[in-house]
């Protein structure tokens, strides 16, 4: 049977961890506008060439609002509290929405991400330190890739990144698609609301250097800034969205580049690659999760399909970093690639508000490790590395290496 004829299980499965799923390059020749179907076991249409995922990211009719009544559950369980009764809090689009990012995306600038960068170094030497001391092998993912971003965001949200171990199990239940029950779901999602309340009227109370002390001191919507419950579910946002992610990508990161030696040799050879390899890195992800899905709130055409209102669209990024008509050799990584147009970080409006801070960590993690442990090398074979299964976010489960 062909892909134009199937319903596929979404995400669709990978026989490697750091390869794509072999239904990709069909799905983009063959079927750049699929019927899947979610963990839910609600459908929904899946968009895998650049072009179509570009153009329904920037296009207005398709939406954000996956709490419509018709709208496609992506898991069985519920999908996270920002589903739930704390969903629309933050404006999806309009005037409204581009507020709400020049608000709170002062804080994520090129320029105060320059001056973030040498606290971000001092961080990771201390990591590699105590990697180093509990000596190898190691994992990377648990001993730099996970705590680096954690310590960050919780600096910038003024949050005691003593907590990361909790913050890590709410944002798991945020992102669930098949891992946690509802009761724990729900349970995980109670506290993280509790806490973040908390945090914020302590914050109102004595405010600090941080963002949420920032958003707070702006004043309420009258004054030109942002509601209490806005101010909580920005917090919660950043929380997640600002470790999570770049965690895994640590870690895919540098398990892609140690899977074929010549590519650390190269870096190591010549450091001023950093940057591109970086955003190779992000392009050439075979494991970037469940994708963006969209809510369509009126009939419109994609790929030659005519897409009726009331559709969930899911945009698969990995999918369209990977289509050859855009990058030459696409499936081959080049650690000098550019321009490198990928939508790691989607496109349109609701881009990554969090790209530049991404982006510096992952440059400064591997600047550190290139100076500081030119050696390292995976301890196990690639073919035994293990994703992340059950969950939003695609990561892997350890990166164990040695130096």
């Amino acid at each position: 049977m062909s892909v134009n004829e199937r319903v596929l299980n979404y995400p669709i499965p990978s026989d490697a961890a750091l390869e794509p799923p072999a239904d990709w390059a069909e799905l983009r020749e063959r079927c750049p506008v699929a019927h899947v179907e979610l963990p839910s076991g609600d459908r929904a249409s899946l968009l895998t060439r650049y072009e179509d995922v570009k153009r329904v990211l920037a296009d207005p009719r398709f939406t954000r609002r996956l709490t419509a009544p018709d709208a496609a559950r992506l898991s069985a369980e519920g999908d996270g509290v920002f589903s739930g009764q704390l969903a629309g809090i933050i404006p999806d689009g309009g005037e409204e929405h581009r507020h709400w990012r020049r608000l709170v995306g002062r804080w994520f600038t090129a320029r105060r991400m320059t001056a973030l960068r040498p606290a971000m170094v001092r961080i990771a030497e201390r990591l590699i330190d105590d990697m180093v001391e509990r000596g190898a092998p190691g994992d990377l993912k648990a001993g730099l890739g996970f705590p680096l971003p954690v310590y960050v965001i919780c600096d910038m949200l003024g949050v005691p990144a003593a907590d990361r171990d909790r913050f890590s199990y709410w944002s798991d239940t945020l992102l669930n698609l098949t891992r946690y029950s509802k009761a724990e779901t729900e349970a995980a999602q109670g506290e993280f609301v509790r806490y973040m309340s908390e945090h914020v009227a302590a914050k109102r109370a004595e405010p600090g250097e941080d963002l949420l002390s920032e958003l707070i001191a702006a004043g309420g919507p009258e004054d030109g800034g942002l509601s209490d419950v806005q101010i909580l579910v920005t917090g919660m946002a950043l929380l997640v969205a600002g470790h999570e992610t770049t965690a895994n990508m640590i870690g895919k990161m540098v398990a892609m580049l140690l899977a074929d030696r010549t590519r650390w040799e190269r870096l190591l050879a010549d450091p001023s690659l950093v940057r591109t390899a970086v955003e190779e890195a992000l392009r050439l992800d075979a494991n970037p999760g469940f994708g963006l899905p969209r809510y369509l709130c009126e009939e419109a055409e994609v790929g030659g399909a005519v897409l009726p209102r009331g559709t969930t669209v899911v945009c698969s990024m990995g999918a369209a970093n990977r289509d050859e008509s855009v990058f030459e050799a696409a499936g081959r990584m080049d650690l000098t690639r550019t321009p490198n147009p990928h939508l790691a970080f989607g496109s349109g409006a609701h881009s990554c508000l969090g790209q530049a801070l991404a982006r510096t960590e992952l440059q400064v993690v591997l600047e550190v490790l290139l100076r500081r442990l030119p050696t390292l090398e995976l301890a196990v074979p690639v073919a035994e590395l293990e994703r992340v299964e059950g969950l939003a976010v695609g990561g892997l489960r350890t990166v164990p290496v040695r130096w």
